[in-house]
């Protein structure tokens, strides 16, 4: 019995924790400056706020012996869940990011580096000589 409230507690930590990540990523949407700061913070909501809990729900299904056998279906559905979002979040933000950028809708300034300009320029300069 020890062990299952164990295993909930720390699911419930995990829940509680998801909460923080998506209260700091709403806030984070509203004042951050950019597009890109902004996706940054949209991507803190989705592993934080997405992920995390996911696992938290898996802890506490496994330590819910009321749940019977269904509690092995409920637990694996949100670690599969959860596995999908840890692989697809990040490479749709940067899907996102790499198109806004590639259709230069949004203007960064200061910049340290600017590879897409620099390939821009290659090319001008290939098609003037």
């Amino acid at each position: 019995m020890y062990v299952n409230e164990t295993v909930v507690y720390i699911g419930e930590i995990l829940v509680a924790i998801g909460v923080f990540c998506d209260l700091a990523a709403s806030i984070g949407m509203l004042r951050f400056p950019n597009f890109y700061v902004r996706l940054h913070a949209a991507t803190v909501g989705t592993i934080g706020g997405a992920f995390v809990p996911l696992i938290g729900i898996a802890l506490i299904a496994l330590g819910a012996e009321w749940l019977g056998t269904y509690r092995f279906f409920l637990a694996g559905a949100s670690i599969i869940t959860a596995i999908i979002i840890i692989i697809l979040a990040p490479v749709g933000s940067h899907v996102l990011a790499r198109a806004t950028h590639k259709a230069r809708l949004v203007k960064v300034e200061p910049k340290v580096v600017d590879h897409l300009e620099e390939d821009i320029k290659k090319k001008e300069g290939d098609k003037n000589a």
